[in-house]
């Protein structure tokens, strides 16, 4: 009877850890799943469609000027911060977050971004201009976390 009991034991340890190998290898396809359902969204199709935007004004721009052209380093550094956003929204658990009115406050928070960025480049932190579009930009980070927590 004992031998009964210690087959038994055996082959439910053996099931329980074939069970819980299978879940863990099913896992990384419903990641991909849930990345694809996200790259279906509105946001991440509004985010994408203005990075796509800017990058090819981008390189329109880049055919008459170098790197050091003032425009060009501004859309370098907001299609960057776009990429940043693109990326974040593949990990967002619920696709359902991922709105249409979403996507315009990453594009737009992505713009201002731009702009307070640009503006340290020529003026202090300290200035008027600099804070004014730092306050923007935090506006719209507050309403975006409250969305995306």
């Amino acid at each position: 009877m004992n031998m009964r009991r210690l087959v038994f034991f055996a082959a439910f340890v053996f099931l329980a850890a074939n069970f819980c190998m299978a879940q863990t290898k099913t896992a990384p396809v419903s990641d991909k799943a849930n990345a694809q359902a996200n790259k279906s969204s509105a946001a991440y199709a509004e985010v994408l469609l203005q990075k796509t935007e800017l990058s090819a004004e981008l390189e329109n721009l880049l055919s008459d000027y170098t790197e050091t052209y003032p425009k060009i380093k501004e859309l370098r550094f907001e299609v960057g911060l776009l990429q940043k956003d693109l990326d974040k929204m593949l990990a967002v658990a619920d696709a359902s977050k991922l709105t249409t009115p979403l996507g315009k406050l990453l594009v737009r928070r992505a713009a201002l971004a731009t702009d307070a960025w640009s503006l340290r480049a020529q003026y202090s932190d300290e200035s008027t201009e600099v804070k004014r579009a730092k306050r923007k930009v935090d506006i719209f980070d507050q309403a975006i976390r409250e969305i995306l927590p």
